[in-house]
């Protein structure tokens, strides 16, 4: 189970009643998060959840409602004795601006390592993740990411007993490894059935449509979108900044033929979001507004 929650859906500033865009996520243990405006603490304790477990920060790019809570959670983690190392993830630069912001959080009692995107699109694996982060259209280099729960296919009992491996050793296989008996090698490969269908969450902010964006949500479960503008006046302005409508966001949700689409990272200036969504489920029926605190609990499909 990957469990999902959207800590903040502000743009730009957040507001007495809304968060910077976040969020989190967790899965066997182990958190992780995208994007840290300011705030993003706050909106992590209203969750109920904890600073401790989070393994890894991807940042989508370096505007400051994305990342300017970056100190205070690394303080924060810091006073609370974390001693494992922390993973950040993000846009070419990430180590300089890091170091930029530890300037007023100097001394951690953890390791913080950057891992730094130098391609259009990179794939990681980490504490049970598979990430991609790949290039979408803003006015700063920024990137989207999908975030997957792989799924290894169903171990064959029958074929383990046809080539004789001792059933202690079965366990060592579906876990990935090969196993060495009586001369001869087992790899998982010979037991192991076709992978199955894992978790699939798309996440992306600050960007013009753009094709890289649908071919890398294709089929997610979720797609979480910025719909910075839903009035259609405002459409103008969106190419201007390089930014999303609900209705762009919605049109790319169909495109890329997700299950559901939480629309985030509005605009201070809108107001009744909600009024805008009748015409956005004419485009996409399953589309929400997203709000702080929205959470889901995402489960491998039943067969």
């Amino acid at each position: 189970m990957l469990d999902v929650c959207l800590l903040g859906t502000a743009g730009m500033m957040p507001l007495p009643y809304r968060y910077l865009t976040s969020l989190m996520t967790r899965y066997n243990g182990s958190s992780l998060m995208v994007d840290c405006g300011e705030g993003t603490q706050i909106a992590v304790k209203k969750a109920g959840w904890s600073f401790h477990p989070i393994d890894v920060i991807c940042f989508t790019h370096y505007h400051a409602d994305h990342i300017s809570g970056l100190p205070g959670l690394l303080l924060t983690m810091g006073n609370a004795e974390r001693k494992e190392p922390l993973t950040l993830i993000g846009p070419k630069g990430l180590e300089r601006v890091v170091s930029a912001l530890r300037v007023i959080a100097p001394e951690l009692p953890f390791e913080v390592r950057c891992l730094e995107i130098t391609e259009p699109k990179q794939v990681y694996r980490l504490h049970g993740y598979k990430i991609t982060a790949f290039m979408v259209r803003h006015n700063v280099l920024c990137y989207g990411y999908t975030i997957e729960i792989e799924r290894q296919g169903r171990f064959c009992v029958e074929q383990a007993q046809k080539l004789g491996i001792p059933k202690h050793y079965w366990g060592i296989l579906q876990k990935g490894d090969t196993v060495q008996y009586e001369g001869q090698a087992f790899t998982p490969d010979l037991v192991m059935g076709p992978p199955r269908k894992g978790i699939k969450l798309t996440y992306c902010t600050d960007t013009r449509p753009t094709e890289a964006l649908v071919k890398n949500a294709f089929l997610s479960d979720l797609l979480i979108c910025e719909g910075m503008y839903a009035e259609p006046e405002k459409l103008v302005k969106a190419k201007q900044y390089k930014h999303m409508t609900f209705y762009e966001a919605a049109q790319t949700a169909k495109d890329a033929r997700v299950k559901e689409l939480w629309l985030t990272h509005f605009s201070p200036s809108l107001v009744r979001a909600e009024d805008y969504m009748p015409k956005v489920r004419d485009i996409f029926q399953n589309a929400y507004l997203g709000k702080d605190g929205k959470r889901m609990e995402m489960n491998f499909e039943e067969e």
